[in-house]
């Protein structure tokens, strides 16, 4: 398999985060913004939706979306629950991840951290988003709260996937941490599972 991934991208990072924990061989084609990697990959079409990552598989098909990604990996591993309707929950964390959480946590990040996305970042706009990634992060911290995992009672891919933007939200979106016990906790459990891999391995 081939995985075109953008280093200091989250939703890159999901995939090789679940490729570490399942030992996975996978070539790994580094596009970070800007790069003639990144460029080559779109003008080649070898990113489905023009964008990172994307995963290639021996036999030439191709998967886009992070969480279809991990959807297509996770499938049968100690990750994917049994139960379908602890399975359905995990899926519903997936879709809340992409449509709430990524574009408040991720985006002040990418506003905080990328200079061609400094010109967005206005006081007004990073005050907004600051306000709304307190409140998704507090939606995590209500289930972290009483659960050790986000869906059931096992990690899932759920876990994988909040846990990408959510363990540097931080250090790059400048979140309060301190305000969620729960999470940081959590950050802790997922980042001591075997095989175990950081952003920057």
């Amino acid at each position: 398999m081939r995985l075109y991934s953008m280093p200091s991208s989250g939703n890159s990072y999901k995939v090789r985060l679940l490729l570490a924990l399942l030992g996975r061989d996978c070539e790994i084609v580094d596009c970070e913004h800007g790069s003639v990697a990144k460029e080559d990959a779109r003008a080649t079409g070898a990113l489905p939706f023009g964008k990172l990552p994307a995963l290639h598989l021996n036999d030439g098909r191709r998967i886009a979306e992070s969480n279809a990604i991990l959807c297509f990996l996770g499938e049968g591993t100690r990750f994917w629950p049994a139960d379908p309707v602890t399975r359905a929950q995990m899926l519903a964390w997936l879709f809340w991840e992409q449509y709430n959480h990524e574009p408040a946590i991720a985006v002040r990040a990418a506003l905080r951290n990328y200079p061609h996305r400094a010109a967005d970042a206005t006081p007004a706009r990073l005050a907004d988003l600051l306000d709304r990634g307190h409140t998704h992060l507090q939606t995590m911290e209500d289930r972290l709260a009483a659960h050790d995992w986000l869906a059931g009672e096992a990690i899932s891919l759920a876990d994988l996937c909040l846990y990408a933007y959510t363990h540097s939200a931080g250090v790059l979106g400048g979140f309060e941490m301190a305000r969620f016990p729960a999470i940081n906790d959590w950050l802790a459990r997922v980042a001591a599972q075997p095989g175990y891999k950081g952003l920057n391995d």
